[in-house]
C-alpha cells in the first residue's frame, strides 16, 4: 500500500478511537490495513476504550502552577478529568506532573501544539484510569528584570493563582495570589476593562436610568453621569486594585499596592471545571 495511503488510515484511525500514532500503525498492520478491523483489534488490547468516553464531560481535575526562578518562567495550567476519585490518584497526579514538564521546558505557543505535544502521555493516562480526561487551558509568564512571581494553591489544586508584580516582594505577591483566588477579579483595574464590556455595563445602566420614574425630569448631562457611575459601581467589584483585600479589611488592594511602592503587571486565576457544563445525566 502506498505511503501516503498508509499515513491517512492513520489519521482516521486516530481520529476514531483516540489511540497513539504507533497503536493505529501496528494494528493496521496486523488487520490488512482494513480500518474497521483494526478498531474492533484496539479496542481488544483496550488501546481504543477511551474512545467510548468522548461524550462525556471532563470536569474534575487539578490546577497546577510550576515557577523556575532561576530561568525566570512560571506556568499554571488546567487539567481535567471525569471524577474527585480519579483527580486524587497518584496516576492523575504523574500526568499533571509530566504535563506541567512539558509546558515548562518546550514553552508552546497555544493549546493545540500543547495538547499535540502532550497526546501520548493523555492516551496513556487515559487509559490506566479509565476516564476522559483533557488538557483545557495553560498560560506561560516570563520575568523582566526586577520582578516576582507570587502564587497560591487552593484545597489541593481546585483553584490555581500566579501572577507577577513589578517589583519582587514575595510576601506581598503570595498575599495577593491568596486574595486572587478568594476575590476571582477579572482586570486589575477600571481603565484595564476592556470596550465592549464596559459598553454593555453602560447600555444596562442607561437602560435603568431611562426606567426610573425619580430621574425623569433630570437633565441630561446628570443621567450621563448616573451612568457612568453605575457602570464604575460594577465594573469595580471585578477590578483587582478597588476590592477589599483580603488580609486587611481596612485597605483596597490598590491602597496596599500604592504604600509598597508595587504593582501587579499581571495575574491568572483557573478554577477547575469552571465555565464547564455537564449533561443531565452526569
Amino acid at each position: 500500500m502506498a505511503e501516503k495511503n498508509v499515513i491517512e488510515l492513520i489519521k482516521q484511525l486516530r481520529e476514531r478511537t483516540g489511540a497513539g500514532m504507533m497503536d493505529c500503525k501496528h494494528a493496521l498492520e496486523e488487520n490488512s490495513f482494513d480500518i474497521e478491523k483494526a478498531i474492533d483489534w484496539l479496542r481488544e488490547k483496550g488501546i481504543a476504550k477511551s474512545a467510548k468516553r468522548a461524550g462525556r464531560t471532563a470536569s474534575e481535575g487539578l490546577a497546577a502552577v510550576k515557577i523556575c526562578s532561576k530561568c525566570g518562567k512560571a506556568v499554571i495550567a488546567e487539567i481535567n478529568c471525569e471524577t474527585d476519585f480519579v483527580s486524587a490518584s497518584d496516576k492523575f497526579h504523574h500526568l499533571v506532573d509530566s504535563v506541567m514538564d512539558y509546558l515548562m521546558d518546550n514553552d508552546p505557543k497555544s493549546i493545540e501544539e500543547a495538547k499535540e505535544g502532550t497526546f501520548q502521555a493523555f492516551q496513556d493516562a487515559g487509559i490506566a484510569l479509565g476516564e476522559k480526561l483533557d488538557f483545557r487551558r495553560f498560560t506561560i509568564l516570563h520575568l523582566n528584570e526586577g520582578e516576582g512571581y507570587g502564587s497560591y494553591i487552593h484545597m489541593g489544586g481546585k483553584i490555581a493563582t500566579l501572577l507577577i508584580l513589578k517589583k519582587e516582594d514575595e510576601e506581598l505577591a503570595n498575599g495577593l495570589a491568596m486574595h486572587i483566588c478568594a476575590n476571582a477579579p477579572l482586570y486589575t483595574t477600571l481603565d484595564s476593562v476592556p470596550a465592549l464590556e464596559r459598553e454593555r455595563e453602560v447600555n444596562i445602566a442607561r437602560a435603568e436610568v431611562a426606567s426610573d420614574p425619580k430621574l425623569i425630569s433630570k437633565p441630561d448631562a446628570v443621567k450621563a453621569q448616573i451612568v457612568e457611575r453605575k457602570a464604575d459601581k460594577v465594573l469595580s467589584a471585578s477590578c483587582l486594585y478597588l476590592q477589599e483585600y483580603l488580609l486587611d479589611s481596612t485597605k483596597k488592594v490598590g491602597d496596599v499596592l500604592k504604600e509598597k511602592g508595587n504593582e501587579v503587571v499581571t495575574f491568572v486565576r483557573f478554577a477547575v471545571g469552571e465555565g464547564i457544563e455537564k449533561g443531565e445525566e452526569e
